[in-house]
């Protein structure tokens, strides 16, 4: 069976990051995990090739070879899916389409040409598929009726088939599901609340396969909750720190947690000996009421802000979420997000309006109060551009104000420059180089290098490539003298290579990041001003309604 996978295009959301791929040489942030992963559960002896449509169009040879299309994708790709798979039909071939898109609302129009929907996870659902196809069917509904699978028996992912060359980062997964009963989230929804996880040895061979083929950057555990199971995660942070030591520490790491992770030294300890660099965590808001509201109470614990500083102190880069429109919301909740991060000093901080996800708690209770906007731009998709898709308790107009305010606020470019450095500052040294160093020094039987005289950086690369050496060049041309950023961006690189040298690299790295969200600041502020032209005039239809114990009473 030659089978055509298709991953459908992104529109420009704040991960897409254009402008500093473009500084790096390459197309897109991530690959489709998911879809490789399909590809390997798949017969083998079936030919596939993958087409991901946010590095390039598919080719017409590539169509007229396919017998069969395979299309899987997010909410926020739903126009490019649809767009699939009417070129796919308009060429007489049969589409099969899955992923978190098609698993929650297998009935959305965009999915509609589609003759087969293999929903949930593929390690349940793709067998009855392709059962399905061994008897000559040509449609077919695969679910997998609650059944949760054990992801131990996952193969590695397909990563042949990428343009591996295209992407900045790699994926990988180790566990599935997540704990916690935030009301908005819909990972527990797709997933379950029991987090599920690979074998170490299952995460090794992903790793070696990844290296076997050449990759050498950075890997995201793309985990929902990379410490939702804690006790596996630190049965497989050794193994992984081991083979990271055996080969040279080829690979930094990037993943999603919940704040707990501050309350466990051992556990963030463990991260940063793998080489650990980054952790994204959902905050959401400081709000301790909206908390509640939300049901996140795993945030109303403990102070967020020693948590985030704790995290830090570890050595791990704080990336954080902020969510702006939860019912009962005081005026004022931009500028308190705004406030938090810049006392933090978190560097990437995600920002957007609340969005209900299909059959999500929240969903299903703002579709039994009657509050649900399906028919509205704000329905279109889950982005950082979007308005809200419920009525909320507060002036649509009042949300979506503080929101454009804060978001440009946050990434004003002097206030950024401010922001990583005081952040940067705090960081500490990164323990895989106290271990790289150890190695080098057991290897030459003398004593250990200093900090200072290591020149190794990991995997035994020396000096900087002529990439690296382009992007600095347009970063310092662009903040260090175009722009009236100039004066910040000298004093700041003074201070970091005076008080933090061995952070130096990394914070000039975070500062390039600027130059994508000076560009995507005024892309939120244009499309919210225009959806915000387009809601009635009529102030009874300001989409605003009373809390939800007020509509009850």
């Amino acid at each position: 069976m030659r089978t055509l996978f298709i991953y459908p295009e992104f529109p420009k959301t704040f991960w897409s990051y254009e402008k500093i791929l473009e500084l790096v040489d390459r197309k897109v942030l991530l690959p489709p995990l998911g879809l490789v992963t399909v590809a390997a559960l798949l017969p083998q002896h079936w030919d596939m090739k993958l087409v991901d449509r946010n590095v390039r169009e598919v080719r017409e040879d590539e169509w007229a070879w396919a017998e069969l299309v395979v299309i899987s994708g997010m909410i926020v790709q739903k126009a490019d899916m649809a767009e699939q798979i009417a070129r796919a039909k308009a060429r007489g071939l049969p589409v099969a389409v899955g992923g978190p898109f098609a698993s929650s609302t297998p009935d959305a129009p965009e999915l509609d040409g589609a003759d087969f929907k293999v929903l949930d996870e593929g390690e349940i659902t793709l067998p009855l598929f392709v059962a399905a196809l061994e008897r000559g069917e040509t449609s077919g509904r695969f679910t997998a009726d609650g059944e949760k699978p054990d992801v131990t028996s996952t193969p590695v992912p397909r990563y042949d088939l990428l343009e591996l060359d295209a992407y900045s980062e790699m994926s990988v997964q180790f566990s599935r599901g997540c704990p916690f009963n935030c009301e908005f989230c819909d990972i527990i929804v797709l997933y379950g609340r029991k987090p599920r996880t690979k074998a170490p040895e299952q995460l090794i061979a992903e790793l070696q396969r990844l290296y076997d083929l050449g990759w050498r950057r950075s890997v995201f555990l793309v985990d929902d909750n990379f410490i939702g199971n804690k006790r596996n995660v630190k049965q497989l942070l050794p193994a992984l720190r081991q083979w990271q030591i055996e080969h040279g520490y080829p690979f930094s790491f990037a993943t999603e947690a919940s704040v707990d992770l501050a309350a466990d030294q051992e556990l963030m300890d463990l991260m940063t000996e793998c080489r650990f660099e980054s952790v994204f965590l959902g905050i959401e808001t400081p709000d301790a009421a909206s908390l509640e509201t939300a049901r996140k109470l795993q945030n109303t614990r403990s102070s967020l802000e020693e948590s985030v500083e704790k995290i830090t102190a570890s050595g791990l880069r704080v990336m954080a979420g902020f969510i702006i429109g939860f019912d009962g919301e005081q005026r004022g909740a931009g500028n308190r997000i705004v406030e938090f991060v810049t006392r933090t000093g978190i560097p990437h901080a995600m920002m957007g309006m609340l969005q209900a996800l299909p059959n999500t708690a929240m969903w299903t209770r703002l579709e039994q109060e009657g509050r649900l906007i399906q028919d509205t731009a704000a329905a279109k998709g889950v982005n950082q551009t979007n308005l809200l898709n419920f009525l909320p308790t507060r002036p649509i107009q009042d949300i979506a104000t503080e929101y454009m305010e804060a978001f440009s606020a946050l990434y004003e470019p002097n206030a950024y420059i401010d922001r990583v450095y005081s952040y940067f500052l705090k960081l500490p040294p990164q323990r895989y180089k106290q271990i790289l160093r150890q190695q080098a020094a057991h290897a030459a039987g003398g004593a250990m290098p200093s900090e200072s005289a290591q020149t190794l950086t990991p995997n035994g690369k020396k000096g900087m490539s002529w990439v690296d050496l382009r992007a600095l060049g347009i970063v310092v041309w662009r903040q260090g003298i175009k722009r009236n950023t100039r004066w910040r961006f000298w004093r700041a690189l003074a201070g970091m290579w005076r008080h933090n040298p061995a952070r130096f690299k990394g914070f000039i790295s975070i500062l390039a990041h600027s130059e994508h969200f000076l560009e995507y600041r005024q892309i939120v502020r244009s499309e919210i001003q225009e959806q915000l032209a387009g809601l009635p005039p009529d102030p009874s239809h300001s989409l605003m309604v009373a809390p939800p114990q007020m509509v009850a009473g």
